[in-house]
């Protein structure tokens, strides 16, 4: 079993034969959502940082190796990010809906600075960071509609 590739597709969630990044998304939230029944937001968000900057390093070697850059399989990066937006969020059944939708909306649009990253950023970095930024504007997306949720109920 190649370790690296059961790590960047997360679990083989990326090999999905259609819409992979939906998939790797799904399956990342999903056991973002358990392990949060587990552990701490705050070992959560470390836990993230850590997939992050693991996923940039494996990234940097597979694309070094395969001359290959952001290959559809790989779906650390769509983990990465949807765990950074669901630290940003509180953990109930309507934020994770809202986080995934999102999430998956502005990975597939890249508007501005994450299209940005997408096109212009090389190697691991460019390709966890479009998912990061996408992840942060995920969750403050959510935050507003909570809010506008709360104001108006």
């Amino acid at each position: 079993m190649n370790k690296q590739k059961l790590f960047l597709t997360f679990f083989y969630s990326g090999l999905a034969p259609k819409a992979p990044g939906t998939f790797g998304t799904l399956a990342g939230q999903l056991v973002g959502i358990g392990l949060l029944f587990l552990i701490h937001m705050n070992t959560f968000a470390l836990l993230m940082v850590v997939i992050s900057v693991v996923g940039i390093l494996e990234i940097n070697k597979y694309e070094k190796i395969s001359g290959e850059h952001d290959n559809s399989w790989i779906v650390i990066d769509e983990v990465a990010g949807i765990w950074l937006a669901m630290t940003l969020v509180p953990f109930d059944p309507l934020s994770m809906v809202l986080v995934f939708a999102f999430f998956r909306l502005y990975d597939i649009w890249k508007p501005s600075l994450i299209g940005r990253i997408d096109r212009d950023v090389k190697g691991g970095l460019g390709v966890m960071g479009d998912d990061l930024l996408a992840g942060v504007l995920a969750g403050l997306s959510t935050l507003l509609v909570m809010e506008g949720v709360q104001t108006f109920i």
